[in-house]
């Protein structure tokens, strides 16, 4: 019995290190790509002098890339996961060019708030991560909240970029879109945690942990965002 429990739990350490793993892997591309983008002149296609100030190559690359994720995420058990790693890298691609006004503006208002949003996301998504692998309490109920208030996120975001929130409105935003994230995170890990005991098939825990990765990077690159969108409504 002690030998099945030590081999369980090495399969499961091997399953969250490979989650963990694609995961940061994706942070890195984005964070990569994303100064590429600003240092190497892609702004100049991302900016023009509309209304909203952003060309229409950004919007086709923000909506683009939320399809391309709600794809992906349904997918996840159809492909190879391999190719869902492709997947997961292409959308960390693409995350970090649709991140970069918001990285430019933060280099021209505060640049050291960039490393204090960094600091406090991971901080949060640790401390969330491991509440939701550790505790006991099922947080089940929480999956229909909280892709209610994603929704409810998404909605307001893209309605902000025709009628402004005003610096009190966005600072609510934010606030709440860190709750909700940091909460996904938890209820993310304890969701794959629960799962990986019922998968008995290798390819679908490879294929779980590529869908994890997604997940939680999503929860994380969004506290980060709504952070640091926070410190630059403060200034």
């Amino acid at each position: 019995m002690a030998v099945k429990q030590v081999v369980t739990k090495n399969n499961i350490d091997g399953y969250l290190q490979r989650i963990f793993g694609l995961m940061f892997g994706a942070v890195l591309l984005t964070a990569i790509t994303s100064v590429i983008t600003i240092f190497g002149g892609g702004l100049k296609f991302l900016f023009n002098s509309t209304a909203t100030g952003f060309s229409a190559l950004y919007y086709v690359l923000l909506f683009g890339g939320l399809i391309f994720s709600i794809w992906a995420q349904v997918r996840a058990f159809n492909m190879r996961p391999s190719t869902g790693a492709v997947m997961l890298a292409i959308y960390s691609i693409i995350m970090g060019i649709t991140i970069t006004p918001l990285i430019a503006v933060s280099l021209s208002i505060n640049p050291i708030s960039i490393i204090y949003a960094f600091i406090i996301s991971a901080l949060m998504f640790g401390c969330m991560a491991l509440f939701g692998y550790k505790t006991i309490k099922d947080l089940s109920f929480l999956g229909i909240f909280l892709t209610m208030g994603m929704i409810g996120l998404i909605l307001t975001g893209i309605i902000s970029l025709i009628w402004p929130l005003g610096a009190t409105g966005a600072a609510i935003v934010c606030i709440v879109g860190v709750l909700v994230f940091a909460l996904f995170t938890a209820y993310d890990m304890q969701t794959l945690k629960n799962a990986y005991n019922v998968l008995g098939d290798e390819t679908q825990k490879n294929q779980l942990a590529v869908l994890g990765a997604l997940h939680l990077y999503i929860s994380f690159i969004a506290m980060f965002e709504y952070i640091l969108s926070l410190f630059n409504n403060r200034n």
